[in-house]
């Protein structure tokens, strides 16, 4: 079968757009080709920095004949529906449509209409100019003087070329014909600009990825990938180094070269005082090179570095390197400059003194004063939610509530603060649906705190490192380093933390109570970071509520769902019980929310807590039983869903769980009825022994249920209504709940009612499917 081959090559495509292009590319072409009547066999898409490029292998030479039956009114129809009929299929007279007899509906017109395949040729000539005109780039532009017309090309950067060939192996492939703008499709492409700067003329996908290969240019982007790891691994090997390996920048290097080149670059020893992640950071944004460390040496950085350039250099890349290096060099300046600017005074530090003494500050010390700045500037945090410094003030006030039950929760003189190996209930996990490695409550990853050992703090002293945390938690955020890179905010305000000498736990608390900042990410476990975290969080959340500014469908500009996501992870993997309603209660005090808005974001968490234990592998629907609109204790949620898929794993379970759908269904057949059911259960009218016998296990149960509930044993809760499923069955069996007399009657629903009642006290049954 026939093999198309398309290329359209361009000046450079950015590189952070050549994946999805490429993508686009295929998915367009090949949803077009099907949906003119074409199969393949299979396609995959190719991208270099100048060329986007498409084979689609095993592609039908033609469409195929359709014939089709358009049915149409009956022959005694009148003119007017005979005459749609007509425009419909596209006939012009009725002398054209065929009359076809039913037994009941008489007779009627059909049209039958045939349409004749097209040549594979034909079809592509028409789609590709479409998808080109229409292609879905970020941005695009237009360019020469054709450019000035309306609808005219657009195209990410100037088109230069097309190449478009089709046929079989055995034959030669003819170019499909067809011009966009005055450029013309044909089998011509261009090799690397500098090393092959002539035409190659190809013919189908093999040779065409040749002779690419020939004339310096490396068409696959994982490959190009592969070449640029193993050579940037082995130069460093070579000098005694290992390289830092970065997925995102090896993916954003591959986009910018066709012929990858390896080589090694060097600045002076004295940058290394630099923090390394700002080392990294300045020559990966502004140089996109590759850093090195001395084998076995840790963190530490050496003032090596790797670089990829695009051509063969005659002095073996000695002039590209040594430029390199003379870039870098001049923005390492400027990072050791921001380094040691913010470990000095402010200039304006005179003015500071009253945001200082609001906010307890010592302005000796760097990092309190990039806090009084932070605040005495009223750096807006969003216009209808006030000042950053604001917004400290704010966390501050949450985090020293949230102090308590958060050092409660997490005790750094148990030590299980850090290492978690047992989730909140890992005997019941499994039987919720949860796999034995994702158990709720278990961390997903874990790293030892800074509060952990002989440097933790009392849980007397943890309320006061939580509020030294809170005010300096957004300090960095004046420093010169972050203003610079704001991705290293947090990271920063804890090296400059630790610098002033603050507490391990208040300095890791300005780095983690951004955590977690995606599902991979782990979540803080030291107790200052994380009440932190959650006031940042919360007051994030209240904050955007007050306003109206939910998330939307698939728009959160601010990351909302991110964030209470990140609140459900830590509550739950620090195994903390806090009532969300009291929280949001105070929060919304700042921004003077109204209850109808507690309701609301409870229902936002709730539904996010939701996502989290389905993609833990919970059931859904013992999801839906146990959370109420009145939940707000997110880990009491979490381990009634586990003890209740446990529960319904045994033989008790499962028959009760039926027993129970069966008289709530009753019960509620009867209530939509408005059948009277008696306010409470008369003994005195009980006829049969079953009657009794229920009415004492339910008795039993309801209390014995009350009280392990109480007690937070909801393992034992469940176990105590186990004793309902005999006597449950028994009266199934033996009493007729309808009966004749409706006192009974009402007396028999009350007692279904009673049962109802019992199990609700741990989980809605009737949610729960089976």
């Amino acid at each position: 079968m026939p093999d198309l081959l398309l290329e359209l090559r361009s000046e450079e495509i950015p590189a952070r757009m050549q994946r999805k292009a490429a993508g686009d590319l295929r998915k367009m072409l090949t949803d077009g080709l099907v949906e003119a009547g074409l199969t393949y066999e299979a396609a995959r898409e190719y991208w270099t920095p100048r060329r986007l490029a498409l084979d689609v292998r095993g592609l039908t030479a033609r469409s195929k004949d359709i014939l089709e039956e358009i049915k149409g009114p009956s022959t005694t129809a009148p003119e007017q529906a005979v005459q749609g009929f007509l425009r419909k299929a596209g006939l012009s007279s009725i002398a054209e449509a065929h009359v076809h007899s039913d037994p009941k509906k008489g007779d009627f017109y059909v049209a039958h209409i045939s349409k004749p395949g097209r040549a594979a040729e034909e079809i592509i000539a028409e789609l590709v100019p479409g998808i080109i005109k229409n292609f879905p780039w970020p941005k695009s532009m237009r360019w020469g003087a054709a450019s000035a017309k309306p609808g005219s090309l657009r195209w990410v950067r100037p088109l230069q070329s097309i190449v478009c060939t089709f046929g079989p192996e055995t034959e030669e492939p003819v170019v499909v014909d067809f011009e966009i703008d005055g450029i013309r499709s044909g089998n011509v492409t261009y090799g690397h600009r500098f090393h092959a700067p002539g035409p190659i003329t190809v013919r189908r996908f093999d040779d065409y990825v040749a002779k690419l290969e020939a004339a310096k240019v490396v068409l696959d982007a994982d490959r190009r990938k592969e070449i640029i790891l193993a050579d940037a691994r082995n130069v460093a090997f070579a000098n005694g180094l290992d390289l830092v390996e970065d997925e995102g920048l090896l993916e954003e290097v591959s986009g910018l070269v066709e012929w990858p080149v390896v080589l090694m670059g060097e600045f002076e020893q004295d940058f290394l005082t630099i923090p390394a992640e700002v080392i990294r950071l300045t020559i990966r944004a502004n140089q996109k090179c590759f850093v090195t460390r001395p084998q076995g040496a840790g963190e530490d950085l050496s003032n090596r570095f790797i670089l990829v350039a695009n051509i063969e250099a005659k002095d073996g890349g000695k002039e590209i390197a040594y430029g390199n290096g003379k870039v870098v060099r001049a923005r390492l300046s400027d990072a050791l400059y921001f380094w040691k600017t913010d470990q000095g005074d402010l200039p304006d530090l005179g003015t500071l003194q009253e945001s200082a003494a609001k906010f307890e500050l010592d302005l000796k010390k760097p990092l309190d004063q990039r806090m009084a700045r932070l605040d005495h500037l009223n750096v807006t945090f969003h216009a209808k939610l006030g000042t950053q410094g604001a917004r400290v003030e704010r966390i501050k006030r949450l985090a020293e509530e949230l102090a308590p039950t958060v050092a409660k929760s997490i005790s750094p003189l148990e030590g299980e603060m850090a290492g978690r190996a047992e989730g909140v209930a890992s005997a019941g996990a499994t039987h919720s649906g949860l796999s034995k490695r994702e158990e709720v409550g278990t961390p997903r990853e874990t790293t030892p705190s800074v509060a952990s050992g002989d440097i933790s703090p009392s849980r007397g002293e943890i309320t006061a490192l939580v509020a030294r945390a809170a005010v300096l938690a957004k300090a960095d955020l004046q420093t010169e380093v972050v203003g610079e890179f704001p991705e290293l905010q947090g990271a920063m305000g804890r090296k400059y933390a630790l610098l002033q000498g603050e507490h391990p736990s208040v300095a890791a608390a300005a780095e983690e109570h951004y955590k977690p900042q995606g599902p991979s990410d782990r979540v803080p476990t030291d107790p200052v970071s994380v009440a932190v975290a959650l006031a940042d969080k919360l007051d994030t959340l209240t904050g955007f509520w007050a306003i109206d500014e939910k998330p939307t469908g698939s728009k959160d500009p601010f990351a909302l769902r991110r964030a209470a996501l990140g609140v459900v992870r830590i509550l739950i993997e620090n195994r903390i019980r806090l009532g969300l309603t009291s929280v949001f209660a105070k929060a919304f005090a700042s921004f003077a929310g109204d209850v109808a808005q507690i309701s609301d974001l409870l229902g936002f968490f709730h539904d996010r807590l939701k996502v989290y234990l389905r993609e833990s592998g919970a059931r859904y629907d013992l999801i839906d039983a146990v959370i109420t609109p009145q939940s707000d204790d997110l880990l009491q949620i979490v381990r009634r869903v586990e003890a209740l898929g446990k529960f319904l794993d045994t033989e008790d379970g499962k028959n009760l769980l039926a027993g129970t759908k069966r008289a709530a269904n009753i019960l509620a057949a009867e209530e939509k009825k408005k059948t009277r059911v008696a306010e409470i259960v008369e003994p005195a009218l009980f006829r049969e022994d079953a009657e009794k016998k229920l009415s004492a296990a339910v008795n039993q149960a309801e209390k014995a249920a009350g009280q392990a509930i109480q007690n937070e044993d909801f393992s034992a809760a469940m176990l105590t209504l186990s004793v309902l499923r005999e006597p449950v069955d028994s009266f199934f069996e033996g009493v007729l709940v309808n009966d004749e007399d409706q006192a009974v009657r009402a007396n028999r629903l009350a007692l279904l009612a009673r049962i109802r009642a019992a199990t609700d006290q741990v989980a809605d049954f009737s949610k729960i499917v089976g």
